[in-house]
């Protein structure tokens, strides 16, 4: 599959989870589905708004209404869903879906328009991590940043070895997939064993 192909699809992939995350965590706050559709699009268009807003590109939800469309689909079947229904932790892996997704879906963008790769891995990381730290923060809950889980980290990686590896002159669409993996399965491993980077001090 040629990378621009699969650009499409990690853009939706990585759209739909979150969205579906912040509809979730709407639920749980007992909110009504108008609530939902507003926490899944802010979780949704919230790092690819500021990414694009930093590339210069034109924001992608304010020229096509798909997106927008998509998050109330999402939000709507994601809030009828009784909450007994959904796994205790689904929150978090539909998060770590997202956060690998976009931010192999962030680092390619800003590479499409000319951006360093440093700077393109930045701008995977913002894409990848804004959305949630935005729904948390809406939701009145502790940001996952102060979990003190691996996070950041784990979008970065997504980010880094997609970037590396390509700029490698690894065949497309290997670093996508690999940058995705990488970046889902450390954040997988962060849930599942809470692994954390060494805190500050003090001192």
């Amino acid at each position: 599959m040629p990378f621009d192909a699969l650009l499409p699809w990690l853009d939706l992939a990585g759209f739909s989870v979150f969205a579906a995350s912040g509809a979730l965590a709407a639920a749980r706050k007992r909110l009504d589905f108008i609530g939902a559709c507003f926490f899944a699009l802010i979780t949704a268009t919230g790092g690819g708004t500021l990414r694009d807003v930093l590339i210069g590109a034109p924001v992608f939800w304010m020229h096509n209404a798909a997106p927008v469309i998509l998050c109330v689909l999402v939000a709507i079947a994601a809030w009828v869903v009784p909450l007994r229904w959904w796994p205790e932790r689904a929150l978090e892996w539909l998060d770590a879906g997202g956060l690998a997704a976009y931010a192999v879906y962030g680092a390619a963008k800003a590479l499409t328009y000319g951006i360093a790769p440093i700077s393109a891995v930045a701008a995977g990381v913002i894409t990848a991590c804004v959305g949630g730290i935005i729904r948390d923060i809406t939701a009145g809950v502790p940001s996952v940043l102060l979990r003190h889980e691996l996070y950041v980290t784990a979008a970065l990686l997504a980010a880094a070895a997609f970037i590396g590896l390509a700029n490698a002159g690894m065949a497309a669409p290997w670093p996508a997939f690999i940058g995705l993996a990488l970046g889902f399965g450390l954040r997988g491993a962060a849930i599942c064993w809470r692994l954390a980077l060494p805190p500050h001090r003090g001192g």
